[in-house]
């Protein structure tokens, strides 16, 4: 088919600013007739060789017939991709179907020799692959010169099963581009070196222009110079103001260009309608990165959210990344660079903390609070509207961070949940990750964050946090409580804690707070009011020595013949020595005094020091938080399980073939679900739905009897005062017997919606939800079946995929989990077989995003096994992928500027 007669109508969904491996941006999008005139300045600059390994012979210019073809494709048998930086096309990627029967297409790169090595084939690679996959096409294959080494890497390396052949020179390569672990493993790793290098290029900025800065004193841009000299930046720092000859004694520039050294990063302090000018100038100099301090943005309306997503698509389009806008600033303490490009005068203590906060009006206060405490950071970012970079990019780059081991993350909003739920998975295992989300009760987003709406309740989210192993705190002060244990102490190896201390009243209020944390008081030792210091070091010791306590929670209150000095001296001591935590409540102090520090090479609190809490209630409460992440941490990380019975492409089909028919999506009828369900193994018992009761006779003899009679409808089995099932019916007589009982107990029989339905093993009846989320993609909820869990709000939630530690922890974490393991004498259920419906259901929807929900309503578990006798599924067209599919892209700043809240209930 010419490309002039194909539906051409172009992908917009395919777009999407990228990383490349250097940690520079750019933009990546379908080729369009329009980028003629840039294909041909593109050609232009690639030089000879390039052409010759592309074409296999020399090709120095294209002909108006190969711009026309390269240009005009049909985004189906013939798609190409092109990178722009600055607007500018610097590399295509295409494929073209070579043999439509066996789904197979020709792909093919050229990438401009000046940005060879950043990673571009491979990205182009990727977006290639997931719009092939889109339409219907299996594997690609490639003609590569032999001596084209590094075309030959890039698929190598790709991950994906490549088999060659060697002929006159010339490599033919041919693979599958399904997306396999080991393929979405290697993106994932690139996604993380690129990341990473973005932010490094923050922190470790060699020169800072701040543009803006003025004469006056009182500005926000003569805060920042001064803020950065009296910190002690070891780089350079240039000062630019059109309307200025010097500022603050040092010379002032006109522009950025002006400038006659480079420019590592940019601080940005000029009214929000000058920032675009700003950025273009700052591109052209070849700054990396923008801290954009200004306000007016999306914070104020409408007009400034447009002006937000100008601002963050030129920085991405000139290949800059941006912190911001309306933020406080970006913080490095290392001594070697000493970086404070914030508005805080405050240059906090160094430390081994990673902090991230998304509220600039929040930082100056959280910085006070960090050297109160005595805590100290590595880095520190106040993101503001977080119209770019995100807490995504901080993790990927504390995960390798050997100056953090501990990350802190103050979240008013989350942009991409399901890859902050995968990073911080990983980085958690390592670090302890302590996060507080603002806004929990009201799913409320700030003003000037962009977010997908989002069905998903409360509950779901934090079951995000928790199945991450990321410590999620109520408060701030909580959030430091944490912190400052995790930072000074070793973590626990299990919940059984001593109480040693100078006050009976202290100690008990410290043992009941320890119970309400979850924890176990294995030993409480009352020293009395006249107890020395020698008495705190013995009983201190003999508490960690007992190897029936895992963690010591000590209290002191000042008695007339000790001093606070004597006993701080042996807390530090011990602390210092001891390879289990010690917490106390010294002198009712806050944070890490100076008297219970152990400093380290920097001089700030070290490894050892013991944190102090105003009462021991915050002491139990971080101690129960710490000791939980700590049996996650420990814990080996759960499998995937690997289910050979699964026809993938079968449901698939199926859900094709329904949108196919109704392209606005509709339920699906009992037959498609029995078949959706069983392509991933999961039987759906038949139902025969009767209106009379000849016709429930009729239905009885084609299951072979021993059936039971339901009234299916909403509004009756919801009724917990209403009988609605006759059960074990195995005889005509039988049915007319339960058909005359049911119909005469309910109001309006004709709207009772019976059926019949073989009869299954008496067991616990639960339920078990799926549902396709804006923001989090698909979420798994699962609780016992029925009124009683609703009212109570007594179900789990997980975020596929799951592997068997979620499935586990997803039965168990409802209140009513006792009745699977024998509660009271009764019969056990089969948990096992629980789980795996839970994860065969967690990978169909994890598969399938256009199927919008599918719920196992009832689901019969017993000590036999499990059998689920009542579905609901539905499917809706997907307009956009998913915020974590298969392919690096830089988040969406357009999204919609509101999350939704409301409820998922499992069996919805």
């Amino acid at each position: 088919m010419a490309a002039d007669d194909a539906i051409a109508t172009y992908p917009a969904h395919w777009e999407a600013d990228v990383l490349l491996l250097d940690g520079g941006a750019a933009r990546l999008r379908p080729i369009k007739p329009d980028d003629a005139e840039k294909l041909v300045a593109f050609y232009t600059r690639v030089s000879p060789e390039s052409k010759y390994l592309r074409f296999f012979a020399p090709y120095p210019q294209l002909s108006q017939h190969d711009v026309d073809r390269f240009t005009r494709v049909d985004y189906r048998t013939r798609n190409a991709f092109v990178v722009t930086i600055g607007g500018d096309v610097v590399a295509v990627g295409r494929y073209d179907v070579s043999d439509d029967a066996c789904r197979q297409a020709e792909v093919a790169f050229l990438v401009e020799d000046d940005h060879q090595g950043r990673g571009i084939a491979q990205l182009l690679l990727e977006h290639l692959a997931q719009s092939a996959r889109e339409r219907g096409i299996a594997s690609f294959v490639a003609e590569v010169l032999a001596g084209n080494g590094r075309m030959l890497q890039t698929f190598r390396e790709a991950g994906y099963r490549v088999s060659r052949a060697f002929e006159d020179g010339v490599v033919h390569l041919e693979f599958p581009i399904a997306s396999t672990d080991t393929a979405v493993g290697v993106m994932q790793s690139r996604e993380h070196r690129a990341e990473a290098r973005s932010m490094e290029r923050f922190f470790l900025a060699g020169s800072v222009a701040i543009i803006g800065a003025s004469r006056h004193a009182d500005t926000i841009g003569r805060t920042l110079v001064r803020n950065l000299v009296v910190g002690g930046y070891s780089g350079r720092v240039y000062v630019v103001n059109p309307a200025a000859d010097a500022v603050g004694g040092m010379p002032a520039y006109k522009t950025v260009q002006d400038i006659p050294d480079h420019v590592d990063l940019a601080i940005v302090a000029v009214p929000a309608d000058a920032v675009q000018d700003v950025v273009l100038d700052c591109a052209a100099k070849g700054v990396h990165g923008l801290v954009v301090v200004s306000s007016g943005f999306a914070e104020t309306g409408k007009e400034g959210r447009r002006r937000q997503r100008q601002l963050v698509g030129l920085a991405r389009s000139y290949g800059l990344r941006l912190v911001g806008p309306n933020c406080l600033g970006v913080i490095n303490t290392d001594p070697a660079v000493c970086l404070n490009a914030s508005l805080s005068p405050l240059m906090p203590p160094r430390g081994r903390v990673g902090f991230f906060c998304q509220s600039g009006a929040l930082g100056v206060a959280i910085l006070e609070t960090v050297s109160r405490r005595g805590l100290g950071l590595s880095t520190f970012v106040s993101a503001g509207n977080r119209a770019d970079v995100s807490g995504n990019d901080l993790l990927q780059y504390w995960e390798e961070d050997t100056a953090t081991e501990v990350v802190l993350l103050y979240l008013e909003s989350i942009g991409n949940p399901r890859k902050f739920s995968r990073i911080a998975r990983r980085v958690a295992r390592n670090k302890p990750v302590v996060a507080v989300r603002s806004g929990r009760t009201t799913q409320g987003v700030p003003v000037g964050h962009s977010v997908r709406a989002s069905v998903a309740p409360q509950a779901a989210v934090d079951a995000m946090f928790r199945q991450a192993g990321v410590i999620l705190v109520d408060t701030l002060d909580e959030l430091f409580d944490v912190a400052q244990l995790v930072a000074h102490q070793p973590l626990p190896m299990g919940p059984r804690v001593a109480v040693v201390g100078n006050s009976d009243a202290l100690g008990l209020l410290a043992a009941d707070s320890a119970a309400a944390a979850g924890l176990t008081v294995e030993q409480a030792v009352s020293l009395g009011a006249d107890a020395t210091a020698d008495d705190f070091e013995r009983a201190l010791d003999d508490a960690i020595d007992n190897a029936r306590v895992d963690s010591v929670i000590a209290v002191f209150i000042p008695p007339l013949n000790t001093t606070g000095d004597q006993v701080a001296n042996v807390l530090a001591a011990v602390g210092e020595q001891s390879d289990k935590p010690l917490v106390s409540t010294f002198l009712a102090s806050e944070g890490v005094p100076e008297l219970l520090r152990v400093p380290d090479l920097a001089g700030s609190a070290g490894r050892g020091s013991v944190p102090s809490y105003t009462a021991p209630e915050a002491a139990a409460r971080a101690l129960g938080r710490v000791t939980e992440y700590a049996h996650w941490a420990n814990r080996a990380a759960g499998k995937v399980t690997v289910f050979d019975d699964i026809d993938g492409s079968g449901a698939r089909a199926l859900v094709t073939r329904v949108l196919s028919e109704a392209p606005d999506g509709r339920e699906l009828d009992a037959e498609e679900l029995a078949q959706l369900l069983a392509c991933y193994g999961i039987e759906l018992q038949p139902s025969i739905p009767v209106t009379a009761v000849d016709e429930a006779v009729a239905a009885a003899e084609r299951l072979g009897w021993d059936v039971a009679l339901k009234a299916t409808a909403d509004h009756l089995r919801q009724r917990p005062d209403l009988a609605h099932v006759w059960r074990s019916i195995d005889t005509p007589a039988d049915m007319a017997a339960a058909w005359g009982n049911l119909t005469g107990m309910i109001d309006e029989p004709a709207r009772a919606d019976f059926v019949v339905q073989r009869m299954a093993p008496p067991g616990i009846p639960v339920s078990i939800g799926s549902l396709e989320d804006a923001l989090f993609g698909p979420i798994i909820s699962f609780g016992v079946a029925g009124p009683p869990s609703e009212l109570l709000d007594d179900v789990s939630y997980r975020i596929p995929p799951l592997n068997d530690d979620d499935a586990a922890d997803l039965v168990r974490d409802v209140k009513a989990a006792p009745l699977f393991f024998g509660y009271r004498g009764s019969q056990a259920i089969d948990v096992a077989s629980v789980e795996r419906v839970i994860l065969r259901l967690s990978r169909l929807k994890d598969d399938l995003s256009e199927v919008e929900v599918l719920n196992l309503g009832l689901v019969l578990a017993s000590a036999d096994g499990v059998a689920v006798l009542r579905a609901f599924g539905r499917v809706m067209p997907a307009p956009n992928a998913r915020s974590d599919w298969f392919t690096r892209r830089l988040a969406d700043p357009t999204g919609s500027e509101d999350t939704l809240s409301g409820p998922l209930r499992a069996g919805a």
